[in-house]
């Protein structure tokens, strides 16, 4: 049975940071491409990152250079750092793979 459980998400001021963390289990995360998605209220869920197999990222463009999506093979689980948040970055961010989401985490960044 595979679970992504995403945790790090809270209330941070504009121009903070957070450290999303996704904890795999049923699946080993170097063997897929993971990504990280958001959905922010009345919006559809939007690409944020991904890490391949490889360990290449790429990122959507309004957040790159500011997140940074990494994995610790050893945890099994995959993170996505935050930095230099702004408003427009709130909403529930999402790890996923293949088939399988996890539950969300919220991210709300004050103005």
């Amino acid at each position: 049975q595979v679970q992504l459980v995403e945790s790090g998400g809270g209330l941070v001021q504009a121009g903070g940071s957070l450290r999303l963390a996704c904890a795999a289990s049923g699946i080993i995360v170097s063997s897929f491409a993971m990504y990280w998605y958001r959905q922010a209220p009345g919006k559809r869920r939007e690409f944020v990152a991904i890490i391949s197999r490889a360990g290449s990222t790429d990122y959507r463009d309004s957040v790159k250079g500011r997140f940074t999506i990494s994995r610790d093979n050893a945890k099994n689980t995959v993170y996505l750092e935050m930095n230099s948040l702004k408003p427009e970055d709130t909403a529930v961010y999402y790890c996923h793979t293949e088939s399988f989401w996890g539950q969300g985490t919220q991210v709300t960044v004050s103005s």
